[in-house]
């Protein structure tokens, strides 16, 4: 297995030539993984384990959208499809899935069912980094382990799909058989991860965390609106200030990124960008960094864990997520974006918005 060198750090880093999916599946023979969950990421891996050979049973509540979901999916009620306490019973590996908050609400029907030998398994490492908040702490006796796609469930059974694979991390956080790391591996193998590079349940969250807030999802989206504001407010159409902003970004810029690096990227584009992109990088880090500081010092010391905790206990937290969501939908900068998807060449987005034009 290579070891990835930078510097002072080395990082162990696992594909699927070294740890190949015949051995996953030795390393679970006679097992039952029981997906506890149904969602996006649940649903993905265990259609994945199932598609790779793995005996895969699922547990989710009766009559809800989600078994509706499985059903559709070709799991059968009562064969691999069952209720969530006796999918738990069952299940020799329980692999919970559930939302974070959902992790909380069922926590004490998924304890009773941690015997010794048994293996639990995480895709995020909160529940158990933030114990003291979750009141989750697995008992002794079972292994507990994680391997975390790097990308929402839909990439990871597209990926999957297409034969290619989505890159995750692994962990073990209670080694009770000795075997728990093979564990964590072959169940990152069999999920269709492309490679898996080590790390902890602490780091796994805290960099998890700090992404979707920052880069991957709200610095983005926060740096998206405030240009697209600076040139509507210069005078520049809907149209043109979106594309500037995301249609260039998304469709032509990050893929460049992503074939080859960012400095790959700038010596790809005309002169004026290279120049411009280097001289304004170092003033868009100055100003970013104190808030990247302050996002990690949350995450690190609980309190934005405890944030998210009371947030999504709150029970009318769906609708004002939902309000939210409109809001940000409604907005004209991505009703402007709704109007370009819809005249790709590719047809990205076949329906245009009925009621809006790009210039409203």
């Amino acid at each position: 297995m290579p070891q990835m060198n930078f510097g002072e750090v080395e990082e162990k880093v696992v594909t699927r030539e070294e740890f190949p999916l015949s051995r996953a599946k030795e390393v679970f023979a006679g097992d039952v993984i029981a997906m506890l969950g149904y969602g996006v990421q649940g649903a993905a891996q265990a259609l994945n384990l199932r598609d790779n050979g793995f005996k895969v049973i699922i547990g989710q509540r009766p009559q809800s959208s989600s078994w509706d979901k499985a059903v559709a999916d070709g799991w059968r009620p009562g064969v691999d499809l069952l209720p969530f306490e006796d999918a738990c019973r069952q299940g020799t590996v329980l692999c919970y899935l559930l939302s974070d908050a959902g992790q909380l609400q069922s926590w004490p029907t998924l304890k009773k069912h941690l015997t010794p030998g048994k293996t639990l398994y995480f895709s995020h490492g909160f529940a158990v980094t933030y114990s003291d908040k979750t009141g989750i702490v697995p008992p002794q006796g079972v292994d507990v382990v994680l391997a975390a796609p790097k990308g929402s469930g839909r990439s990871v059974r597209r990926l999957f799909l297409q034969g290619k694979g989505i890159n995750s991390s692994y962990a073990v956080h209670q080694d009770a058989s000795g075997k728990a790391e093979e564990k964590a591996l072959a169940i990152g193998i069999g999920i269709g991860s492309g490679y898996l590079f080590k790390t902890t349940f602490k780091h796994e969250v805290y960099s998890d965390l700090t992404g979707e807030r920052g880069v991957l999802m709200g610095a983005l989206a926060g740096i998206i609106e405030a240009q697209y504001e600076v040139l509507r407010g210069r005078g520049h159409s809907p149209s043109e200030a979106f594309n500037e902003t995301v249609e260039e970004l998304t469709q032509s810029l990050v893929p460049l990124v992503a074939e080859n690096g960012m400095d790959w990227m700038f010596g790809n584009c005309s002169t004026t960008a290279q120049r411009g992109a280097l001289d304004w990088k170092p003033r868009f880090k100055e100003a970013t960094l104190p808030v990247f500081q302050k996002l990690y010092a949350a995450v690190a010391d609980g309190s934005e864990a405890q944030r998210v905790i009371e947030a999504n206990g709150r029970k009318d937290y769906k609708e004002q997520l939902k309000k939210e969501l409109d809001a940000l939908g409604g907005s004209e900068l991505w009703r402007v974006g709704r109007q370009v998807r819809s005249l790709r060449p590719d047809g990205a987005q076949s329906k245009p918005a009925k009621e809006e034009t790009a210039a409203r």
